[in-house]
């Protein structure tokens, strides 16, 4: 009878009052005793409002059930597709909605609901996924930007991949320490696109060396990625390289003589399609023979198959010796020395000349730092 008066009264009742009224609706029903005949037609009445032409009655509802795990579901579904603040309210506190409902309203909602979705606080990775899949450039940074959300590897990836060009994006996916080592590459190549557009760096230098110094900076880069990889990320690296035709000469002995032997290694599974345990054999102990058939069944020619044979060797020595730095300089002076068994494609030699005179700069450097401190 209360409600029924309830229903009378609010047909002619001032938007103020009635939005009073709902808040105290919503705050009864919780209150109410779980299946009793008052709380079911308190949900009535507050099904009734929600079709109230004014947004403060159902905001108020909205307000008074919002953090409530007992609230109807239905009532809050429907406050959910409201009005943007109505539906803020709902969708970013009430437990009832689960990972099924934000994903839906994900689906078919606009981008201000995502993006109230993407703000959620402890988003699940579920809803995280669907956001990073279908979301726009706005909803991906608030995604980035909800501390509590939990992200996967894979979305991170996902959304390298879609907003990689976009500056603020790509900012917020290299901070992350749990950015997938493929997806930081992809970036890293979208940071060398953005400048070789740049109308600073065109106006300044010429094409032929902008190119030549991205490509440098690149391959450095791209070394630094692969001795940073976590284990598991290695393999989609080497894949995601090699899909990009950046498992060159050059760079595969850039990383062999700055000591990234695990990405090295993974890199001659990927290219000989041998077993792992038999290439790391092969490489650790196996004779001269063994390792020239492996870079042969990597695709390397038997010329530079010898330049990586006696790299590997160089290693091992180096690596015995705890002097792993020095691979670079001892492998240029055994090319030079030996030109008639050992030819190196040019682009290789140019990568060990850079090696080496980066090996010398970082060596000045600590050089004139001892010097410093013993003053």
């Amino acid at each position: 009878m209360i409600v029924e008066a309830f229903l009378r009264w609010s047909e002619t009742a001032k938007a103020g009052d009635r939005a009073k009224a709902a808040n105290a609706l919503g705050r009864a029903y919780l209150q109410c005793l779980a299946g009793t005949e008052r709380q079911r037609a308190a949900g009535l009445a507050m099904t009734y409002l929600l079709d109230d032409p004014s947004p403060r009655v159902r905001l108020a509802l909205a307000e008074a059930l919002a953090d409530a795990d007992i609230a109807p579901r239905g009532v809050i579904i429907s406050l959910a597709e409201d009005q943007p603040e109505i539906a803020c309210t709902v969708i970013t506190r009430s437990p009832v909605l689960t990972d099924d409902d934000l994903v839906d309203l994900a689906g078919r909602g606009d981008s201000l609901r995502r993006g109230i979705i993407a703000a959620r606080p402890s988003l699940s990775r579920c809803v995280a996924a669907a956001i990073a899949e279908i979301g726009d450039e706005g909803e991906a940074l608030i995604l980035l930007e909800n501390e509590t959300a939990s992200i996967t590897r894979a979305s991170l990836r996902r959304l390298a991949e879609r907003f990689g060009h976009r500056c603020d994006i790509r900012n917020m996916l290299l901070d992350r320490e749990d950015l997938p080592a493929d997806a930081r590459h992809m970036l890293v190549t979208c940071v060398a696109d953005t400048l070789l557009r740049s109308p600073l760096v065109c106006g300044t230098m010429a094409s032929g060396r902008i190119e030549h110094v991205m490509r440098e900076a690149g391959e450095a880069a791209t070394v630094t990625i692969a001795g940073t990889a976590a284990g598991n990320e290695v393999v989609a690296l080497v894949e995601h390289l090699r899909a990009g035709g950046h498992l060159t000469p050059a760079f595969l002995i850039h990383a062999l003589c700055t000591g990234k032997v695990d990405f090295f290694a993974k890199a001659m599974v990927s290219l000989s399609g041998l077993e792992e345990r038999r290439v790391r054999a092969i490489l650790a102990t196996a004779r001269v023979h063994a390792v020239r058939a492996l870079f042969e069944a990597a695709g390397l020619g038997r010329e530079l198959a010898e330049v990586f044979v006696e790299a590997v060797l160089l290693w091992r020595q180096a690596a015995s010796e705890l002097a792993v730095g020095s691979i670079s300089l001892r492998l240029l002076e055994r090319l030079r020395q030996d030109r008639n068994t050992l030819a190196a494609p040019i682009e290789v030699l140019d990568m060990l000349e850079k090696l080496c005179r980066v090996e010398e700069r970082l060596n000045a450097r600590s050089y004139a730092s001892r010097l410093s401190i013993a003053a």
